[in-house]
């Protein structure tokens, strides 16, 4: 199976730069998986399509202020670092760009000196491995002089930073947020609890693999980065129970439904654990425990529109693609979504 397999054209301006001004308000694109019929509603129609007794498993991840700014402490020269995974207390993989600035035992300094920091290592791909000194505490510290780390197609600077925040989001973590979930309102959240729905929380945080393209022609060549994820029993319990009811189990976004199937054992039963996973899933995969997905529309070639052709096959999930560019949908982070049930 070939990456370009999963290639389509997408014109320049059909990517969102900026979120709507009511978060509710995107156009939903309604794919069923087992025809590949397709219908048009909004957003806030959501619950329409849930069911009562139904899971919906949200990602309460929340997204550093991972974007640090500052300079090389001899010659001055600009560097940005961005935040990826925390290695030790004062430790963190970053991507730091221009990456020629940044070699070992390169010193920086960010704030007018309140922080501090050393290329001490090279990680994968051209990472660095930064050491840094401050005093206080480091997230206050990264509040003050972090900025959101945006997607690289988004050319225009936020507004508001909280837009990249979903409005559940609670554990802080990742390097991008899980972009599906940024379409709820608490307002349609209460209306969705109203209807009998079970809205449930699991923890992935976003890492260095949504920066990443697919550079192998081949897929089963290419190799996940590592995200750490957490679910507790009670949230395993309450899925356990709903499948055993018949009940449908509905992920929001691509990073819920792959903590949702790595931590589901070959039996369908999802265990509380959390720990790494780099589960890369692609047509073929055979979903243990997943029903329905609402995602966002992805890049090109990338391993999120590989995850949703396994849900709904490669040729329903590129016709939908297609029909989304004819009739103008948003497309990435801050763009229009879909829910495949």
């Amino acid at each position: 199976m070939e990456t370009k397999d999963f290639d389509f054209k997408l014109p320049e301006e059909l990517i969102a730069q900026q979120p709507l001004s009511k978060r509710d308000h995107s156009k939903l694109m309604v794919l069923d998986k087992k025809t590949g019929a397709i219908s048009h509603d909004y957003f806030y129609n959501i619950l329409d399509y849930l069911n009562p007794n139904d899971c919906l498993v949200l990602n309460d991840t929340r997204v550093l202020p991972a974007r640090l700014i500052g300079s090389k402490k001899d010659t001055g020269g600009k560097i940005e670092f961005l935040l990826l995974k925390r290695k030790d207390l004062n430790q963190w993989e970053t991507l730091a760009k221009p990456g020629k600035r940044a070699k070992v035992g390169t010193k920086f300094t960010f704030g007018d000196g309140v922080l501090e920091a050393e290329v001490v290592g090279i990680g994968d791909e051209g990472s660095r491995i930064i050491e840094f000194k401050y005093e206080g505490v480091f997230e206050e510290i990264l509040d003050g002089l972090g900025k959101m780390p945006l997607p690289p197609y988004i050319t225009q600077e936020l507004e508001e930073s909280e837009r990249y925040q979903t409005v559940y989001s609670k554990h802080t973590g990742s390097a991008a947020a899980p972009t599906a979930g940024l379409h709820f309102t608490n307002e349609l959240l209460n209306k969705i609890k109203d209807k009998g729905v079970q809205v449930i929380y699991i923890t992935l945080h976003v890492g260095l693999g949504t920066f990443r393209p697919v550079k192998v022609e081949n897929i089963f060549d290419h190799k996940m980065h590592s995200e750490y994820y957490s679910i507790t029993e009670e949230t395993a319990n309450i899925i356990n129970k709903c499948k055993q009811q018949g009940n449908k189990v509905v992920a929001v976004g691509t990073t819920s439904c792959r903590t949702l199937e790595s931590a589901t054992d070959d039996t369908g039963k999802v265990l509380a654990k959390n720990g790494w996973t780099d589960i890369f899933i692609y047509p073929g995969y055979q979903f243990k425990v997943l029903d329905g997905l609402i995602t966002n529309f992805h890049l090109p070639e990338s391993t999120l529109i590989m995850l949703v052709s396994a849900l709904a096959g490669k040729e329903k999930t590129l016709n939908a693609y297609k029909v989304a560019v004819e009739q103008e949908y948003r497309f990435f982070s801050f763009g229009d979504a879909m829910i495949i049930k």
